[in-house]
């Protein structure tokens, strides 16, 4: 079966159900978070006003010649959705739709003198994505199986969020926390993110995984200093406190910290990237990003590299996508998956806005839908043209 066409799409996503009235706004529209650009103190730390967030997510649609398609999720604008129209498309656009590897080494070969990261392996995200699910539609079976069937019956979720109260309420056993704090405010902002950490100990207890998350807002020297100080409260990692071009630092965190696992890779793009982490024995958690890192492909190469290495692979949001939840179900060797949690406490997690036919955590496990594909539920009146940018 040939590809007739690849673009990337707007799609429409439904709008939450609202059947329950929040309890009260979200951490995420409130909670102060350190990301790199916001060391400087004219970027505000408030969510939604960070530079370089308002892109949006792109969607791709590769349709077969008998007029199955599948859709593939990206992120990064216009950027990104000109990459998929005018580099991706027209190389892979008239050959077999069933032949991924092959595809995905033709995108990786067409974008070397682009750069294989960034803009081009996000663009290579999307259309990956839908080429498996395509895939699994044509074939009549879940993405899960293709890659080699179930590994368990279901995953274990971490909850990504501020509100822990809520999170446990809803059954979650391991949080993840925000990081309030650069490098640049010294013994302040040790003590910021302590206090913080210690609260979230406090609520959580003595016995649930707890992990913090700084988002590159570290460097080598207020991480050690850090690390030492948050000795008593027992994280499970810690996680992308550099900029990921720093593989020597992590590897000196490594060293230095070993009463704590040090993850990253949400921004490292590509099985490279992580061979690099692997071999400089950098970190302990490896984490890509399905929509940003080059698709479901490259993060099964990443897990093998990961595997052979005695490493784990927890992919960045992976049980808030489809995509992530059918990696997690059949990757031997990723024992969790991160679920993001910004929604107003109270509301059910059913009601919010999702891809639909998206499996959502109960008591902090998730099943995947066993449907064709990814078993996302879209109609084609969901799916409109990405708009051309016209020029002034």
């Amino acid at each position: 079966m040939k590809i007739k066409s690849i673009r990337a799409v707007r799609i429409k996503l439904p709008k939450p159900a609202k059947t329950v009235k929040p309890r009260r706004p979200a951490w995420s529209k409130s909670a102060v978070r350190a990301m790199p650009v916001n060391l400087y103190p004219e970027f505000s730390r408030m969510p939604g006003e960070t530079p370089g967030g308002g892109l949006g997510s792109v969607w791709v649609q590769v349709t077969a010649e008998d007029g199955t398609w599948g859709l593939g999720q990206a992120a990064f604008g216009d950027p990104v959705a000109a990459f998929v129209n005018t580099v991706i498309a027209p190389i892979l656009e008239g050959r077999n739709c069933m032949a991924i590897e092959y595809l995905n080494d033709l995108v990786l070969r067409v974008s070397q003198r682009f750069g294989t990261s960034g803009t081009a392996s996000t663009a290579m995200s999307g259309v990956d994505l839908a080429l498996w699910d395509l895939k699994g539609k044509l074939l009549g079976q879940p993405v899960y199986s293709l890659l080699g069937g179930p590994v368990r019956e279901s995953i274990t979720c971490y909850a990504t969020s501020d509100d822990l109260d809520w999170s446990q309420e809803l059954g979650f056993t391991k949080f993840k926390i925000t990081n309030p704090a650069h490098y640049s405010e010294s013994d302040a902002g040790i003590r910021a993110v302590v206090d913080h950490v210690a609260q979230a100990r406090e609520q959580v207890g003595q016995t649930r995984d707890l992990m913090i998350n700084p988002v590159m807002s570290y460097n080598v020297e207020f991480a050690l200093r850090l690390l030492e100080e948050l000795k008593p409260y027992n994280l499970r990692w810690f996680e992308e406190p550099l900029v990921p071009t720093d593989a020597e630092g992590l590897a000196e965190l490594r060293r230095s910290a070993p009463w704590v696992a040090i993850a990253t890779g949400e921004d490292h793009h590509g099985r490279h990237a992580f061979l690099n982490l692997v071999e400089k024995r950098a970190v302990d958690i490896i984490q890509p990003d399905l929509s940003w890192g080059g698709g479901l492909t490259e993060a099964m190469k990443v897990h093998v590299i990961g595997e052979m290495a005695g490493i784990a692979t927890i992919p960045h949001g992976g049980a808030n996508t489809p995509f992530g939840q059918h990696f997690a179900m059949a990757a031997t060797e990723s024992p969790m998956a991160e679920f993001w949690m910004g929604t107003d406490p109270g509301v059910p997690l059913e009601d919010v806005s999702r891809i639909p036919g998206a499996a959502v955590p109960v008591n902090g496990k998730i099943v995947p839908s066993s449907a064709p594909g990814f078993g996302m539920e879209f109609e084609e009146s969901d799916i409109s043209e990405w708009p051309e940018r016209t020029s002034d």
